[in-house]
């Protein structure tokens, strides 16, 4: 037989109060206890009524995460490293693609509204914020993750984009590169307007000027064609340095060079930014950003959590330092011959 809140309580020597308080998050209960209570509930499989639990305004310990393409490496370890914290803290987690689409969000956000969510973590581009109104309407708690609105009065878990861009720049001119193009992510992403903003300025204050032809936005999958533009150019206008707003243009720009029979770093340097799993497997390994993925999504979840329980809390917003990953597509540019 199913088993019921009695028998959890029975188990665990404690009042149906007690275990209510546990999934409810509420009552003083040492994190002992509450971890021990939670423990006897899985091994019990004890799952206590979504809806029921919905209609009454209690919690349901379910999350949403918005993402533009969980098919994207970055994503996919975002995706995980949030599920594993919301399993700790005995949420689970529904987690949709949209594509950077406003009007896949918004479906979406209405979705996840009449499943009675007890919150959104948001990862995906948005031109609008309406997108998120089933939710923000409702009073739903969101969160942004490596996604950001600085003006709106929503937590977010960051990293620094700016410093990022400028990581890429310091390092590319450090080892004599001087003509520099950049592959980024469509406008809307504010993160990757970011990136790109770091990389012009600190290029342009160490004399390096960008040509607007050689900032290039692109769709993930459009990465190698758009490289492919720019390494096609005379050896005294290619450029020999290019900086890559995610991992994925990377592997684009990587292979592009391979077909041209161009050679990575000798020919041209590139620089991603992520530092996914497969920036270690390319040919040759990818220098790139790196970003905290893992601690990205522990810090959303429990922020998400804490606005949840404490909704009169101000608004917090976590910026964390990217680290420059040096590894084997980069080095000084070879003479002109």
């Amino acid at each position: 037989m199913k088993a019921t809140i009695y028998d959890v309580a029975k188990a665990a020597g404690v009042s149906i109060a007690t275990v209510s308080h546990v999934l409810n998050g509420k009552g003083k209960i040492s994190k002992d206890r509450r971890e021990e209570i939670l423990r006897i509930m899985e091994d019990m499989n004890y799952k206590p009524s979504l809806i029921a639990s919905a209609l009454t305004g209690k919690r349901t310990f379910t999350l949403g995460l918005l993402v533009p393409d969980i098919s994207n490496p970055f994503f996919s370890e975002m995706a995980r490293a949030v599920e594993d914290e919301g399993q700790r803290l005995g949420y689970s987690v529904f987690i949709c693609s949209t594509d950077n689409k406003d009007e896949k969000t918004a479906r979406y956000a209405a979705l996840l509204e009449q499943k009675s969510v007890d919150g959104v973590i948001v990862g995906t581009g948005l031109s609008e914020l309406e997108a998120l109104n089933p939710l923000l309407g409702k009073g739903i708690p969101v969160a942004f993750i490596a996604r950001d609105f600085p003006s709106e009065t929503i937590p977010s878990v960051v990293i620094d984009d700016y410093a990022g861009g400028t990581a890429a720049a310091e390092h590319l001119i450090s080892l004599g590169h001087r003509r520099l193009a950049v592959l980024a992510e469509e406008d809307t992403v504010v993160s990757s307007r970011e990136r790109v903003r770091g990389f012009r300025e600190t290029a342009a204050a160490a004399g390096v000027m960008l040509d607007e032809k050689h900032v290039l936005a692109c769709e993930l999958r459009d990465g190698k064609r758009h490289a492919a533009a720019l390494l096609r150019e005379s050896a005294e206008e290619r450029p020999t340095g290019l900086f890559c707003c995610n991992d994925l243009l990377a592997i684009g720009a990587l292979q592009a060079a391979r077909e041209l029979k161009l050679r990575v770093p000798t020919d041209c340097s590139v620089v991603g930014f992520d530092d996914t799993i497969l920036a270690s497997v390319t040919n040759p390994p990818l220098t790139t950003v790196a970003q905290p993925i893992e601690g990205m999504g522990q810090a959303v979840v429990r922020l998400l959590v804490r606005s949840k329980e404490h909704p009169d809390d101000r608004m917090s917003r976590i910026v964390l330092p990217p680290r420059l990953t040096v590894r084997h597509s980069t080095s000084p540019p070879a003479p002109l011959a």
